[in-house]
């Protein structure tokens, strides 16, 4: 099982945060690896909602569809994909603290065949990249 959750505070209100970040469209500007969304299902973002996304990690792109499991606007975003050999969940939360927003982002999976092997290595090097993911979402919001 690969569970690697990070957090950041940004200094910005919540609903900002909340949006932004929860918004398929903008997640190839903040997320280093993600090349391209492109949504497979009508706009605005529900649950039920399917994302396809391309994402290039550990030097090979990689095609995956995320599925939108909860959505409690300016608290929780859930989403999830089962296909390919490494189903992943990934989970973000938004909270308040002291006039900013502590954001949390959460990757589980259970990675299956040699996927469960390198599962043990991608733990920290997901863990590094989700930390540069949310420096970089740090960045573009407090800049506005």
């Amino acid at each position: 099982m690969v569970n690697v959750q990070t957090e950041i505070l940004i200094q910005r209100p919540r609903e900002i945060v909340a949006s932004y970040a929860s918004d398929p469209d903008n997640a190839p500007v903040w997320y280093a690896n993600i090349r391209s969304a492109q949504w497979q299902t009508p706009r605005p973002l529900a649950v039920g909602s399917r994302v396809a996304f391309t994402a290039r990690f550990l030097g090979r792109n990689l095609d995956y569809v995320y599925e939108f499991t909860e959505l409690v606007p300016c608290e929780t975003l859930t989403m999830r994909t089962s296909q390919g050999p490494f189903p992943m969940r990934t989970t973000y939360t938004w909270s308040d603290e002291n006039g900013a927003t502590r954001m949390t982002l959460r990757n589980t999976g259970e990675p299956s065949g040699f996927s469960a092997l390198a599962g043990i290595v991608m733990a920290p090097m997901m863990r590094a990249a989700m930390r540069k993911d949310l420096e970089n979402l740090k960045k573009i919001l407090e800049a506005g």
